[in-house]
């Protein structure tokens, strides 16, 4: 029996597994590399990631925040959108008057108190932007 077995381990080790055409075959890659190739490869690749990551962080550094205005009303949002919207204060501060009722008012309020579309639709975009917290108006936007 230990011959045969013996045999059968030589014969094992002596053929190779025949690959397809058209697929590849990696489960037999992995018996054919060999251990000390694979050690170095994975090494490279963790050093790699590190080299990657120590380099985002570098450049990711801003030197200043900019400064965003404290209390926030109608006149300092429109203000801060600019494009010309700024022209409708008086008309939204007298009509709606809290800057509350102004981030949850609707397109045909604002159409109803004159106010054209491209006007309408920045206002809108910009009080959702507002909303989700994604925007908010820069105090040097209300000195210019």
């Amino acid at each position: 029996m230990a011959t045969t077995l013996s045999r059968f381990i030589k014969k094992a080790a002596s053929s190779s597994i025949p690959l397809a055409n058209h697929h590849r075959n990696y489960g037999s890659a992995i018996f054919t590399t060999p251990l000390n190739n694979t050690i170095t490869h994975i090494s490279n690749l963790s050093r790699a990631r590190i080299s990657n990551q120590t380099q985002i962080s570098s450049t990711r550094f801003f030197s200043k925040s900019p400064q965003y205005v404290e209390k926030v009303g109608i006149v300092e949002f429109l203000n801060g959108i600019g494009k010309g919207v700024e022209t409708h204060i008086a008309k939204l501060e007298s009509e709606i008057g809290d800057f509350h009722k102004l981030l949850v008012t609707r397109t045909l309020s604002l159409k109803k108190l004159g106010i054209p579309v491209k006007h309408r639709k920045l206002i809108l975009k910009y009080t959702h932007k507002y909303r989700l917290g994604l925007w908010r108006p820069r105090a040097d936007t209300l000195k210019a």
